[in-house]
């Protein structure tokens, strides 16, 4: 039995969780629509071009968040899952989880998104495991800070070994799909490393490197 470690946004998704939760807040008025459409846009192609600069977006991004009771955040985030998560969950994507079940394989997802959006993205995708970064809590609401480390770049290496210790397991025999050059850290780690519909930096990459390049996508 090895561990089956799985990407989430532009992996198992046909897109990115995190900006089209930007996308819905903005079209939904909960914030300004332009200004926090192109503040989003901007992050975005920085997360692209792997500059990100992790805890300026995550200010952003939870301020949301923090601003907002958890009764309005439920409800829009149920929407959210609706309109914006359940049209892009990748048959393909299901279908190779659904492989790594069959076999006995541990299933995890690890995400630099939030808890509180992949948490039911998770659930929906039908794996337990779910490693993301968190949003600090305090008498049941957000403070618009993040709790622990982010889960991003070598933040899900230290991360996953937290998680590793935890569960009294380790990386033989493992898997890792991902997208993203943002992953290379992860990537390195595991025993088998696949891109999968990989961006251009990880896709010259992964060739040098002689992995195996998948694609989910229809």
């Amino acid at each position: 039995m090895a561990l089956a470690i799985f990407d989430l946004d532009n992996t198992l998704l046909g897109g990115d969780s995190d900006y089209l939760w930007g996308r819905y807040l903005a079209e939904n008025g909960i914030v300004d629509p332009q200004s926090y459409h192109d503040t989003n846009l901007a992050f975005y192609h920085d997360y692209q071009a792997g500059r990100l600069d992790i805890n300026a977006f995550l200010e952003f991004v939870f301020e949301p968040l923090a601003k907002n009771s958890m009764q309005d955040l439920l409800a829009w985030r149920s929407e959210y899952l609706q309109q914006k998560i359940h049209p892009i969950i990748l048959p393909k994507g299901r279908e190779l989880i659904e492989q790594h079940r069959q076999q006995g394989d541990t299933l995890l997802i690890i995400t630099a998104t939030n808890s509180f959006l992949t948490t039911p993205i998770a659930e929906l995708l039908g794996i337990d495991n779910l490693i993301a970064t968190d949003p600090e809590m305090v008498d049941g609401r957000y403070t618009g800070q993040v709790m622990g480390v982010p889960s991003f770049q070598h933040g899900k290496v230290v991360r996953l070994q937290y998680w590793l210790l935890e569960h009294q397991l380790d990386l033989e025999g493992s898997y890792f799909y991902s997208d993203s050059h943002n992953d290379l850290p992860l990537l390195e780690q595991v025993h088998i490393p696949v891109a999968v519909d990989p961006d251009d930096k990880l896709a010259g990459i992964a060739k040098q490197r002689d992995w195996k390049i998948l694609s989910l996508r229809e």
